[in-house]
């Protein structure tokens, strides 16, 4: 195998471990209060801005994932689907955006915003975090707490992303996230954020889901709404009715 490629596969099985050892008292937290909130009837949001928005999608409307998850999805925050694309990042440090757009949502007090930003520390984030919890949202970080020790705050206050959540899920990633680096490379590549961040929202899916399990096999609760693959015999019919099951709490539907 090339030198580079194992180091990178390397590099990503060793964060992965990592953050399954140290990150798992946070990953229960956080999954208790998914797992409380779809019990209650409650919405979940996701958002994440550049390639933070790929770990946000990804627990949106798939096969195995609870399907009261939605996508916070700001226009241009994506980074790679808008012209040019360094607008995305010019909006991140836009104020007001974020309390208007959870304005337009019909999140309310006790419903979940699972907030991701590798570096926590954009107006975006900071501002997003903020206002969702002064509107009584339970608030879930995924970031990098290697930034706030190293990179300046961009935001007026001086705080970050971790200082306005209920739970902070650390992904370990180092500042400028490039694991691998090269004497002919002028700076270092190979970034492992997207493969451990998406790890650690499917892991807190997966141990809510778990919770949600168990308490329907006790007859305490329904079964926990999840999707079906659309590419199995019945799974559209089974989405499909999933969807209409909690019509109230997605926002993906017409």
């Amino acid at each position: 195998m090339n030198d580079l490629v194992g180091r990178y596969f390397d590099a990503a099985i060793a964060h992965l471990e990592r953050v399954r050892e140290e990150e798992a008292d946070t990953i229960e937290a956080a999954a208790a209060l998914l797992a409380e909130a779809i019990t209650e009837g409650r919405r979940v949001f996701t958002f994440g801005a550049g390639h933070s928005s790929l770990p946000a999608q990804d627990v949106v409307y798939r096969a195995g994932g609870l399907v009261p998850m939605n996508l916070l999805n700001v226009p241009g925050m994506a980074g790679v689907t808008m012209m040019p694309a360094p607008l995305s990042s010019a909006l991140e440090r836009v104020s007001g955006l974020a309390t208007a757009t959870l304005d337009l949502t019909p999140a309310t007090s006790g419903d979940v915003l699972f907030l991701i930003s590798l570096s926590g520390r954009q107006v975006m984030p900071v501002e997003l975090a903020r206002y969702a919890r002064d509107r009584g949202l339970k608030v879930i970080g995924v970031t990098s707490l290697a930034y706030p020790g190293e990179v300046p705050s961009g935001h007026p206050s001086g705080t970050y992303l971790k200082d306005h959540c209920d739970v902070v899920l650390d992904s370990k990633i180092a500042v400028g996230d490039g694991e691998l680096t090269h004497p002919a490379a002028e700076t270092t590549f190979g970034p492992v954020s997207t493969i451990v961040t998406s790890a650690l929202m499917q892991a807190v899916v997966a141990s809510a889901v778990g919770r949600l399990a168990d308490r329907a096999a006790a007859g305490d609760a329904p079964a926990p709404p999840l999707f079906r693959s659309g590419n199995v015999p019945g799974g559209t019919e089974w989405n499909a009715k999933q969807m209409a099951d909690n019509a109230d709490r997605i926002l993906y539907t017409y």
